[in-house]
């Protein structure tokens, strides 16, 4: 476990998963994860037991219902964020009038960003942050203070 919640921390715990197999529902390092697991592997790392019990979720998360369970879960663990920075969580809306459902750990920022993910079809990577994905965000947080 580790004590400290620096961004290069936070970064460094995020690209330990890199290579990953994506595997839904999972939280294994080089096992299997999806976003939600990459994110929980972390916490596990940072601070030992994970703050709540996941339940079973589907793929299209709460999109039938519209709840945003994924924001709920985020901003009850996690701080809001601000200006874009390295270690920071990224809560994505994959579509237009969707709810947010893909999470990553930002990597670098700069000239060149970009974001650590649990991916279909790709499994955990290191992928640009580019227009399309930006255009994506919509919530910023950090990981608490140990």
């Amino acid at each position: 476990m580790t004590t400290v919640t620096t961004p290069d921390a936070i970064v460094t715990a995020a690209r330990g998963w890199i290579g990953t197999p994506y595997l839904h529902q999972a939280s294994h390092r080089g096992i299997g994860a999806d976003c939600l697991g990459l994110l929980r592997g972390i916490w596990r790392e940072l601070y030992g037991a994970e703050p709540e019990p996941v339940p079973p979720y589907s793929r299209d998360w709460s999109e039938p219902s519209g709840d945003e369970r994924l924001w709920a879960a985020a901003a009850r663990h996690l701080l809001p964020g601000g200006a874009e920075a390295p270690g920071q969580v990224l809560l994505f809306r994959m579509r237009s009038g969707g709810v947010a459902k893909h999470l990553g750990v930002q990597g670098a920022v700069g000239r060149k960003p970009t974001f650590i993910h649990a991916y279909s079809g790709h499994g955990v990577v290191e992928s640009p942050l580019s227009a399309p994905w930006r255009r994506r965000i919509v919530a910023r947080f950090t990981f608490p203070e140990v």
